[in-house]
């Protein structure tokens, strides 16, 4: 199948509009996606070689002087409802 004119995101959201509107598919994260699939809007594929994970992780090489955006950027995740 010969596919004319390329779509390239560097945007979750604008990937998932796209493929909401039928441009193709979309590689998201499945907790972005979940209310779509479940709505029928839309389909989960290759399910077998997207690998799970049980949670987010957030590397940072150096912990010396982190600017305040920073800190509070690390420090969110923990304050879930």
């Amino acid at each position: 199948m010969r596919v004319k004119g390329p779509l390239v995101f560097n945007n979750t959201t604008l990937r998932l509009n796209a493929a909401l509107t039928g441009g193709g598919l979309a590689y998201v994260l499945e907790d972005q996606m979940q209310e779509h699939i479940a709505d029928g809007r839309l389909v989960r594929v290759l399910a077998d070689w997207c690998p799970s994970f049980a949670d987010y992780h957030l590397y940072y090489p150096s912990r010396r002087q982190p600017t305040l955006a920073f800190s509070l950027l690390v420090k969110a995740p923990r304050y879930r409802d």
